[in-house]
């Protein structure tokens, strides 16, 4: 059966652990033409190159800091040199310090929300306009439920991915209202299992699973969905947040889901 991903070019932030690798093989498996991965992470990348080898498609790897915005565009015009330009973006890649605020430093707020926000914006103005040129693209950007409901220990995180989530769908309009053939996917999944989160504890919510996950959001990004939540339905939570006060807001989130508790224990990555 044909897919979105047979013979495209495929660009995916953060492709070398977690969802976003799981995301990369699962591309190469729906038959991805060009599979390229933008990640610090060296090491990692080459294990994506030796691992998903053999699934077809050829696989291209650029080393990049999202943190610095002049590295962006420089690695941009290098991908678009050697492999063309995307015709699906996944911009994946996202750090946590997980701190309460006055813990962080000004390099923290910095870092978080520059890889967490802007570099979504500048990466994806990068290819955009390749993508309105020919009338055709689906882009897909990883928010968070952070980005819908704040919580302590996440004051940071939670301003860059609400930033993402207004973004991201701001730009779905634009092309809906430009009428572009170019899907616009937010993703705002709860923590998943993937070490990122480490130490997280949830007391009614499940934790996500990354492999259910990454299937989850490639069929999104076929589907062309507009919003996915996970596994609280976006529908649902502003909902309880437009007929409930806040006090009695914080009180189920807190009593009921616990979730004003999950960041108490977090370590993160080791």
């Amino acid at each position: 059966m044909k897919t979105l991903f047979q013979n495209k070019t495929v660009l995916i932030t953060g492709g070398a652990s977690g969802i976003g690798k799981i995301m990369a093989r699962k591309s190469l498996e729906r038959g991805c033409k060009k599979l390229i991965i933008w990640d610090i992470n060296e090491a990692g990348m080459r294990q994506v190159k030796d691992e998903f080898s053999k699934l077809g498609g050829e696989i291209f790897c650029f080393k990049i800091d999202l943190n610095n915005a002049e590295e962006i565009k420089t690695v941009a015009a290098k991908t678009k040199q050697e492999c063309g330009s995307p015709e699906i973006l996944i911009n994946n890649a996202g750090i946590v310090v997980g701190k309460y605020f006055h813990e962080h430093t000004h390099d923290d707020i910095e870092k978080s929300m520059h890889i967490n926000s802007n570099a979504l914006m500048h990466i994806t103005l990068e290819f955009l306009p390749e993508m309105m040129s020919k009338n055709f693209g689906a882009i897909c950007n990883i928010a968070s439920s952070a980005g819908l409901i704040s919580n302590p220990k996440m004051s940071v995180y939670a301003a860059s991915k609400w930033a993402v989530t207004g973004w991201s769908d701001s730009l779905r309009l634009e092309m809906e209202q430009l009428g572009k053939n170019i899907s616009v996917t937010t993703i705002m999944p709860f923590y998943i299992n993937t070490g990122m989160f480490n130490g997280v504890r949830s007391k009614l919510l499940p934790i996500l699973e990354p492999e259910k996950t990454s299937e989850k959001i490639m069929n999104a990004i076929e589907n062309k969905t507009k919003m996915l939540a996970m596994p609280l339905p976006y529908w649902f939570i502003r909902f309880s947040q437009g007929i409930l006060p806040l006090t009695a807001f914080d009180w189920v989130m807190k009593n009921v889901f616990g979730i004003y508790d999950t960041m108490k224990d977090f370590k993160g990555r080791n």
